[in-house]
């Protein structure tokens, strides 16, 4: 079944296929990964992406590499790899993604955020992210590849093992400001936007996208455009949503502008009130043991890692998506009619919703609203 459709192109003359993925922190236990990645197969997702926070999270490719054996269908991938690795061990635990899941992954790398403050490091500056990005798209082509003089390829790997000989996975850049933007537009297979579910925002990013990629002779139909954004599905009996995805908003929106200073279209009052918040995040992330308490009658797992002062309980209504399935539905809609191509719907953050509760509701109650009456898709398990 594939919650996945055609929708006409904004500012393009073409017919485009959104698929919805699910993003968030890795299910929990990561044991079981085969059976969480057959559920959400189930419950309808096109996608299921995992991060990169090495000392908080387990290996992206190792649990992935699980998922595989667990699903037939569902496309497999990284949201959002960080360039910690040599781009060679990159594009090489990569590549056999792909060959193990025959095809369905993806590659979606960023320049690191909170990944990179667990390590106490800044995100990799621009210049730099652009040579590894040029350079993990020139080994996952199977191409020779020279740093300090010396040219290496995995291209013997496809001799070896004939299963890994297969197209390079897609390899996607997030991003929010230009300069980053720039990167995905000259190198990348795709861009996708950390804006929020703010329609204006996202129309202008996807227009500033296109002209790049004009300006330096790419076809703009040949990049495709995605976003994120957190979704939680909620009614008059049960809200817990809402604190499922919290964390990932405090998290997203600070990628969208939110610190340290206020930046483009993002000042004022709404860096403001959101400073606070990505302030005490930065103190969780710089203590070796910080956000690991136990959530109070929780079994292991469910912690909590987001502390409730950091509030950003407004932050839930302006920049995420919350609300019951319909509005979910219809929200997202405005997005799939920007002609976005893939849209990665955060969940739930570390140590909440360890049942992927939020996950199943918006696949069996709202993808399925997308999809109108979905006759050419199987119809989702109950």
């Amino acid at each position: 079944m594939a919650a996945s459709f055609a929708r006409p192109r904004s500012h393009e003359q073409c017919a485009v296929t959104t698929e919805f993925w699910r993003m968030g922190a890795t299910p929990v236990p990561s044991a079981d990964m085969a059976a969480f990645a057959h559920s959400h197969e189930e419950w309808g997702w096109d996608g299921l992406a995992v991060g990169e926070a090495h000392g908080l999270l387990p290996d992206p490719y190792a649990v992935l590499a699980v998922a595989a054996t667990g699903t037939s269908r569902l496309k497999l991938g990284t949201a959002v790899a960080v360039p910690l690795r040599d781009p060679l061990l990159a594009a090489g635990a990569m590549a056999t993604l792909q060959g193990l899941s025959r095809g369905r992954a993806s590659f979606s790398i960023g320049r690191g955020d909170g990944a990179m403050k667990v390590l106490r490091r800044g995100p990799m500056p621009v210049a730099e992210f652009e040579s590894y990005v040029r350079r993990v798209r020139s080994y996952l082509r199977r191409e020779e590849v020279e740093s300090e003089g010396v040219a290496s390829t995995i291209s013997r790997a496809d001799d070896i093992d004939p299963s890994l000989a297969l197209p390079p996975p897609p390899l996607n850049i997030a991003a929010t400001g230009p300069r980053t933007i720039e990167v995905g537009a000259r190198w990348a297979d795709g861009v996708s936007f950390s804006l929020g579910a703010d329609v204006e925002r996202l129309t202008r990013a996807i227009d500033a996208t296109r002209s790049i990629c004009r300006t330096v002779g790419r076809d703009p139909g040949s990049v495709a455009l995605g976003c994120y954004v957190q979704v939680a599905v909620v009614d008059e009996h049960d809200d817990s949503a809402r604190e499922a995805i919290r964390g990932l908003v405090v998290t997203h929106a600070r990628f969208s502008g939110f610190e340290p200073k206020p930046v483009g279209e993002v000042a004022g009052d709404a860096h403001g009130r959101y400073r606070a918040s990505v302030e005490r995040m930065e103190a969780v992330y710089r203590d070796l043991r910080g956000g690991v308490s136990r959530t109070p009658g929780g079994r292991p797992g469910e912690i909590d890692f987001y502390p409730p002062d950091a509030g950003a309980d407004d932050l839930v209504d302006t920049f995420a998506i919350a609300g019951r399935p319909e509005y979910c539905a219809a929200r997202l809609q405005e997005l799939v009619d920007l002609g976005l191509q893939c849209i990665y719907i955060g969940t739930r953050a570390v140590g909440v919703d360890l049942d992927e509760r939020n996950a199943e509701r918006i696949g069996r109650e709202v993808l399925p609203l997308l999809a109108g009456t979905r006759s050419d898709a199987q119809p989702v398990s109950t």
